[in-house]
């Protein structure tokens, strides 16, 4: 079993920087590679950013390219989102997710999700 554990939502303007962070416990996190998903109200859940379990690699929705920055800290047993240039559009429920792979992440074929954080961004 892996736990996640979100945090750093909040409330901010448009403009604004935020960095979510997710703690895993449990298996080893390092066999994972990780994923940021989210849901705003009355839309589904979508995917966000995925990283590798070696965090070489980084895969980001096009909403968020260049906007947005996934990293992994193997070591804290721990991955961040930094959130830059933040929009209305960006407010939704944050999750991180673990993953066998990149690809799985990407199909939403997750084994673990964390419980989210709020994001909401004011205009």
């Amino acid at each position: 079993q892996v736990q996640l554990v979100e945090s750093g939502g909040g409330l901010v303007q448009a403009g604004d920087s935020l960095r979510l962070s997710c703690a895993a416990s449990g298996r080893t996190f390092g066999d994972y590679a990780m994923g940021w998903f989210r849901q705003a109200p009355g839309k589904e859940r979508e995917f966000v950013a995925a990283i590798t379990w070696s965090g070489i690699n980084t895969y980001y929705a096009d909403s968020v390219k260049g906007r947005f920055t996934i990293s992994r800290d193997n070591a804290k047993n721990t991955v961040y989102l930094q959130m830059n240039v933040l929009k209305p559009e960006d407010t939704a429920a944050y999750y991180c997710a673990a993953g066998n792979t990149v690809a799985a992440i990407k199909r939403y074929e997750l084994d673990y999700w964390g419980q989210g954080t709020q994001v909401t961004v004011s205009s």
